[in-house]
């Protein structure tokens, strides 16, 4: 029996061998000769064949191609059961089925077949559809790339990677030879958005990627923006002026300046997209100005108004954008420091109520009577001997007097230390039950002034007009 591969497969320009063996010769037969055929729309044509007697030969248009691999057939006693052939420089036109025939005596013709594919790596090319796409007004795509897998077999499955939002048509055109040629095309709506956006397209064949990119060129009109202007241009500031910023594909070719509210101000100075003033400002150069900046696609403006003001909105040599950050991080540190005081306040004020008074507020004496007293309401004395007088003062230096012990007491005012009046002893009876100790030797007043008070020696003077024993008071 004669043994082959059922299939064999190599790109175009490759190697392949194609292997034939008579095998299982039982009993050893006689070899006439091996013929190589090739299956061209159902005849057979010759390709190689190998006799014994005559030798080797290899027909047109496969005679610098092909070649039988093993050196023994060509001996003079040829050994012919291996007749495997090699393929080199593999064409598309390679593509059949071969025919391996032994013919033998006295066994008769044996042969077998092998299926020969021929594949073709394709040829990728992207390119940008035209070489310079001007983006439109109106919202309609078109092509702005192409891919092209050529002349592949198997036919390439082309898909795009990209960030834009657009859509692909893509088609496939058969060759001649059996190769198929497909192209993608990337459709899009032109925009100065997507200019310098990258493009790339994949190209899968036979389980192999090939992938290459391009960036778009979309050129469009100027865009422009006025920059210098900071809204703060006051009298006898220096070095100011207008840039005019331009976004254009392709570059600007011609920047103007114009002045809506008259002549151009003899201060002003024009340097391309700068207009620079010179000297400091006045208020001749407030006003409108406008810059037109052109290409060859179209031209396009922008215009500012400059306003002068007799004076600064802010400190000089800080920008609008510097302003707010100052103010917010000034008021962060003034915010700050008054919280931080107001603690130290607190907790020196706590500390000193703490260390300072002992006992409870609610036994303080109010000088002037206000009910703040613990002794409540102490019956009123119609008349007292030798009770204290006031000047014609005011209340409130009666009090102070009072309080400080002042010579308007005067000699009246003793009469009550030794506590010999039977008033000043009940009195102090009286308050035995707020105050658990009233000593008679203590140094009391009592004054007309809608009600009676009580100061003593031993109590210490407050802040709002009452007094509190020393008692409960300590250093």
């Amino acid at each position: 029996m004669v043994q082959m591969d059922s299939s064999i497969s190599g790109f175009v320009g490759s190697q392949v061998e194609l292997r034939c063996q008579f095998v299982n010769s039982n009993p050893p037969v006689k070899i006439s000769q091996v013929t190589w055929q090739k299956l061209v729309n159902g005849t057979k044509q010759n390709v190689a064949i190998a006799n014994p007697t005559l030798g080797v030969s290899v027909l047109n248009p496969f005679k610098e191609r092909v070649r039988f691999k093993n050196s023994a057939i060509r001996q003079r006693t040829p050994s012919l059961e291996d007749t495997t052939v090699v393929f080199n420089k593999l064409k598309l036109s390679d593509e059949s089925t071969y025919i391996c025939e032994y013919t033998t005596f006295p066994a008769g013709n044996r042969e077998n077949m092998v299926n020969l594919t021929v594949y073709a790596r394709p040829m990728i090319q992207m390119s940008l559809s035209t070489p310079s796409i001007v983006a439109g007004s109106k919202d309609l795509k078109m092509t702005v790339a192409t891919c092209v897998s050529a002349n592949g077999k198997p036919p390439s499955v082309i898909t795009w990677e990209t960030d834009l939002d657009g859509e692909s048509n893509t088609q496939e055109i058969r060759n001649p030879d059996g190769t198929v040629t497909v192209r993608s095309d990337y459709l899009v709506v032109p925009s100065r958005e997507i200019h310098q956006q990258l493009l790339t397209c994949i190209s899968t064949y036979n389980d192999e990627q090939y992938t290459d990119s391009v960036t778009l060129n979309i050129q469009y009109e100027p865009e422009l923006l006025i920059d210098g202007f900071d809204g703060n241009w006051y009298l006898n500031r220096e070095n100011v002026q207008l840039t005019c910023l331009a976004d254009a594909n392709p570059p600007i070719s011609l920047f103007q300046w114009r002045y809506l509210n008259g002549t151009m101000p003899s201060t002003a100075e024009l340097r391309d997209d700068v207009l620079i003033f010179k000297g400091p400002v006045t208020y001749d150069i407030a006003g409108t100005y406008v810059c037109d900046a052109t290409n060859s696609i179209g031209t396009g403006s922008a215009s500012v108004e400059v306003i002068v003001t007799e004076f600064p909105s802010y400190p000089h040599g800080a920008s609008q954008e510097q302003q707010p950050a100052g103010a917010i991080i000034g008021g962060a540190v003034v915010c700050g420091t008054v919280l931080l005081a107001a603690i130290m306040l607190l907790i020196v004020f706590f500390y000193r109520r703490r260390r300072k008074f002992k006992g409870d507020y609610s036994t303080k004496k109010q000088i002037l009577g206000n009910g703040y007293s613990k002794a409540g309401n102490v019956p009123p004395h119609s008349s007292l001997p030798n009770s204290l007088t006031f000047s014609e003062e005011s209340d409130e230096e009666k009090k102070l007097k009072l309080y400080r012990g002042s010579s308007v007491l005067g000699g009246s005012a003793q009469e009550f230390h030794n506590c010999h009046d039977s008033r000043m002893k009940a009195y102090c009876t009286g308050l035995i039950e707020d105050h658990e100790r009233c000593r008679c030797n203590e140094q009391t007043y009592f004054y007309e002034y809608e009600s009676e008070v009580e100061v003593s020696v031993d109590m210490v003077p407050q802040m709002d007009g009452s007094v509190i024993s020393k008692e409960e008071w300590y250093v």
